[in-house]
């Protein structure tokens, strides 16, 4: 190598003494081995060649190197492991606390003399050999230690070194060690910064000081929160993002609405003087409380604001609702933003655009890492079914869980500390310190646009009052709350830092102050009248229990079209042979004499759907091919494993279709596909158990927002809840989905319950769903499948019964021909029972004459009107008889009990027949299983055998 031009000579003209002799030897190594190097002394050798002193005359002299001592090299190699400490560790010393846990910082981990290093050690260390890219003051290892501390160890600092990829690493170390993120602000730009803290301290304070020991859930401690939000809408705006979705539990919502997402001050301060606003007696001509409107506390609803660029271009900022189970937001918010990047008009599956929309979420300290919910949505955010392309995650970190204390509360350091098994990349930054949050937020939108990935802030505050504005935390908390009490606001704190700057003084922070506060008094004194009386809410569209008839019949021509289409498969495409013959068998399925068992029908179901320009998104744990294996959507070829879904072939079809097989998750996953949902509404969105009674581990979602979410906050969906059902002995777990539940939680007409016991039955009853798509009567549908019934030729429907008819709530039991005018017992019941039922009274050879049997198809709204007709035609009936497997405490008993009793007449009975009430849903032996199952189905039958008359 030749001797390099001047500049170099000048560069390593700086080195001397046993510097000399090490850097011969690393550089005898690099020509050896590039490899062999420490990276940084790599790039010195690429960056300017070799030491002058190694040539005399372009060829290389062997210098004497004895002056090169092992201490040295150690003393390198310790300078080496200080600045890597730093990086790693220097969140352990930052000053990210504004109160209360400065016992918590420690420096031996980055203390140089636990190195054995003194700063003449590190001042005899080239930066260069330490810091690649030092800036130019940077001379020499001292000066890298204190400047690598300003940049990990001030008001903000970073964790990524749990980040497993080289590039991303790479980028986040350029990105922090060059400041680029640091924003640069103007005076002018710090003064806006100061007035917006203004602003939400100054709301804050009105509200706690003209509605005195009402709840907000002040946002005080952790006011920079809005000016972050600010800057995400900002940069999104620019970048011509079209929606932000947003979700967060109620700490500072009614500041984020007010000043992120514009909600009018008056109608928060009206909400204020009206709590609750509802009517407790209906005033003349209003509709009062009882009409079913069941609303929500102010902090617990969202919003949506558009805001318009400077080219026109319009963002979307959504804020989701969400009650008090504080993180089960999340999921739905990550729905929401899929549903808005997803493009689902043309056949196939779906097309996604990641940087159309950008999820936020705001959570709590305690509720972050205390939460199973966020760890399942942390989970799905790199999974293909469920990337949004990154969420930006904001800890709203108040250091109090309620009234618990973070030692209790967790066991990590940080409450963070949850998403470095997720590798995502952290921030803690001190909420005092508006520049840096406004930073971090640069640097997580930058990093999330890059690499379509979470990234997580940890706003470190603290709460001004207690959990809620009437709650006293110096019971609890009485030396954090001293601190507190002693500690400026955020907005005082900053307006001293630009006092010294000379930026403002104290009169005009005085002033910015009194602005805010006369604004807000004269938006309150100028509230007319009819903005502080109660005001009636507005009203959702009354839901019916009776649909106008909806076209569900597909003609006989068409669904073979389907069926052939359904059949097709791409040149050469090696289909597994058993799997081959068994769907071979649909192939015929709709000739005259043949039937279409479930998965035949299934498929019908979503082709035709398809066909009418309805986009169709399927997910849970097993649906691609089925738990049950009756499915078989998604094929995969044996030969090469690539997979095929008959229904992106289909020709018909006008819209996509989207199936996948989901994480091992009930809470997360569902919460994802009702956000969807909500926010696609012209989509048939379906979600499906693996068997019906995980979805209690999804709980949540089914009390606080499937069932409720119309009543309190008027959103609608019509998304399919699927949740296979029945005793086949197959334990307690794998039995009942939990009927009851459902049932419950009915009222008000918000959402249908059914248990179908045919496929002409499912098909009609899912074209019905899907034709409600957008409208007023859409809601949800809670679906109890079969499991052994999914082959069961009893529930096989022909041809005809698709392409003719409709869905029917009640269905008369097949072969069971009585009078009418006979008939003196009418057995009812739902579901798997009822065909076993069916075939035993196929075995009998006795003539039940005074027996008639219906099957109540749908459950709720419970069909009264079509029961009352049956009834009507049964002049001798004497008792009615509910027949279910599930055990008496279960099932659908205690709802249709109330319902059957009020069409009973003078001297008819009603009776219950089942398993008595039990604590578990069913037995673990199969054998007692029979027995019990033999013993239902014959008391069913048999007036003389047991039962229970009510």
């Amino acid at each position: 190598m030749a001797q390099s031009d001047e500049s170099t000579l000048r560069f390593w003209g700086r080195f001397h003494g046993p510097n000399m002799g090490y850097i011969e030897e690393q550089y005898e190594l690099y020509l050896e081995d590039a490899t062999n190097v420490d990276p940084s002394i790599k790039e010195l050798f690429e960056k300017h060649g070799a030491p002058e002193w190694m040539y005399q005359d372009d060829n290389m002299v062997q210098r004497d190197t004895t002056g090169t001592s092992i201490d040295d090299v150690k003393k390198l190699t310790s300078a080496m492991k200080l600045v890597d400490a730093i990086r790693r560790y220097g969140n352990l010393e930052a000053d990210i606390y504004p109160v209360g846990r400065e016992r918590d910082r420690q420096s031996n981990l980055v203390d140089p003399k636990n190195y054995a290093l003194t700063e003449q050690d590190l001042k005899n260390i080239p930066a260069e050999w330490l810091w690649q890219k030092s800036p130019s003051h940077v001379r020499n290892g001292l000066d890298v230690v204190h400047e690598l501390k300003k940049l990990y160890s001030g008001t903000i600092t970073y964790e990524y070194d749990h980040v497993n990829s080289d590039e991303e690493r790479q980028w986040l170390l350029e990105q922090i060690e060059s400041g680029q993120h640091q924003l640069e602000l103007s005076k002018e730009e710090k003064v806006q910064l100061l007035e917006r803290l203004s602003q939400v301290e100054g709301f804050e304070h009105f509200l706690q000081k003209t509605f005195v020991g009402q709840k907000r859930f002040s946002i005080e401690g952790l006011e920079a929160m809005v000016p972050m939000l600010d800057h995400i809408v900002k940069y999104a705006n620019q970048d011509k993002v079209e929606n932000i979705m947003m979700g967060m539990a109620h700490r500072g919502r009614l500041s984020v609405l007010a000043h992120v997402l514009g909600k009018p001050l008056d109608a928060i301060f009206s909400e204020f003087v009206h709590s609750p606003n509802k009517e407790l007696v209906p005033s003349e001509g209003s509709r009062g409380i009882n009409y079913g409107w069941s609303g929500d506390v102010k902090y617990h609803f969202g919003a949506v604001k558009d805001v318009e660029g400077g080219d026109e271009t319009t963002t979307r900022i959504t804020m989701a609702h969400n009650p008090s189970h504080l993180e089960f937001v999340n999921p739905i918010v990550n729905g929401f933003a899929r549903a808005a990047q997803e493009d689902r008009s043309e056949r196939g599956t779906t097309k996604q655009d990641m940087n159309k929309a950008i999820p936020v979420l705001i959570h709590g300290d305690a509720a972050f890492i205390g939460e199973g919910i966020v760890a399942e949505t942390l989970n799905l955010s790199n999974i293909p079914h469920y990337t949004t392309g990154g969420s930006i995650h904001i800890i709203a970190n108040n250091l109090v869980g309620y009234t618990t204390n973070q030692q209790d509360g967790r066991s990590t350091r940080y409450a963070s500390d949850l998403a470095k098994g997720f590798e995502i990349p952290i921030i803690h930054v001190n909420a005092d310190d508006p520049v840096a949050c406004v930073a971090a937020v640069k640097l997580a939108y930058d990093y999330r646009q890059k690499f379509n990935k979470d990234f997580l802030i940890d706003l470190v505050g603290y709460r001004r009052y207690g959990h809620n504005e009437m709650d006293e935390p110096r019971a609890t908390q009485p030396t954090l709350y001293r601190n507190i009490d002693e500690h400026p606001t955020a907005a005082t704190v900053f307006a001293e830092k630009l006092e010294e700057a000379g930026i403002v003084n104290k009169e005009e922070f005085k002033a910015i102050k009194e602005k805010t506060e006369a604004n807000l008094r004269e938006i309150y004194d100028n509230m007319k009248e009819d903005d502080i009386k109660p005001v009636e809410p507005e009203m959702p569209a009354v839901l019916k229990a009776d649909l106008e008839e909806v076209e569900t019949a597909i003609p006989l021509e068409t669904l073979h079209a389907l069926n052939e289409g359904l059949l097709e498969r791409p040149e050469g495409f090696n289909q597994f042979k058993g799997l081959k013959r068994i769907l071979k068998r649909r192939k015929n399925a709709l000739d005259e004499g043949n039937k279409a068992d479930w998965g035949a029908a299934e498929a019908l179901t979503y082709a035709s759907i398809l066909k009418d320009g309805i986009p169709i998104r399927i997910m849970g744990q097993d649906s691609e091919r089925g738990t049950f294996a009756h499915r078989h959507l998604v094929l995969h070829d044996s030969e090469t494993g690539e997979t095929y879904c008959p229904m992106h072939g289909l020709e018909e079809a006008k819209a996509s279709f989207y199936i996948g097989n989901s994480a091992l998750s009930e809470a997360g996953v569902l919460g994802f596909e009702y956000g969807y949902s909500i926010h696609s509404p012209e989509t048939l969105v379906i979600w499906e158990a693996q068997f019906g009674d995980f979805a209690n581990v999804a709980q949540v979602i089914f009390d606080q927002f499937i069932s409720s979410a119309r009543a309190k906050w008027n959103d609608v969906s019509n998304m399919v809840i699927l949740l296979p059902h029945g005793y086949e002995g197959q334990g307690p777990e794998h039995s009942s989905a939990r009927l009851e539940r459902y049932l419950q939680l009915s009222a008000e007409n918000n959402w249908f319950v059914a248990n179908v016991t045919s496929t002409a039955q499912f098909f009609h009853l899912m074209r019905r769903q899907a034709a409600l798509k957008g409208s007023e009567q859409a809601r949800p549908l809670i679906l109890m499948t079969p499991k052994s019934l999914l082959r069961n030729q009893r529930i096989a429907s022909s041809a005809e019964e698709f392409a003719n008819g409709h869905f029917e709530t009640i269905r008369n039991q097949p072969n069971l021909k009585v009078s009418k005018k006979n008939a003196k017992r009418l057995l009812i019941g739902s579901g798997k029972v009822m065909v076993d039922i069916e075939q035993e009274l196929e075995k009998t050879e006795e003539k039940l004459d005074w027996l008639r049997a219906l099957r109540l198809e749908q459950i709720y709204p419970f069909p009264k009107k079509e029961l009352e007709k049956e009834l009507k035609q049964l002049p001798n009936l004497e008792e009615i008889v509910w027949v279910q497997e599930e055990p008496r405490n279960m099932g659908a008993w205690s709802f249709v009990s109330e319902h059957l009793r009020d069409l009973l007449k003078d001297g008819q009975t009603l009776r219950y027949v089942g398993r008595p009430d039990r604590s578990s849903p069913a037995v673990g032996d199969p054998d007692v299983h029979k027995l019990e199952q033999r013993q239902i189905v014959e008391q069913a039958i048999n007036p003389t055998i047991g039962g229970e008359s009510k």
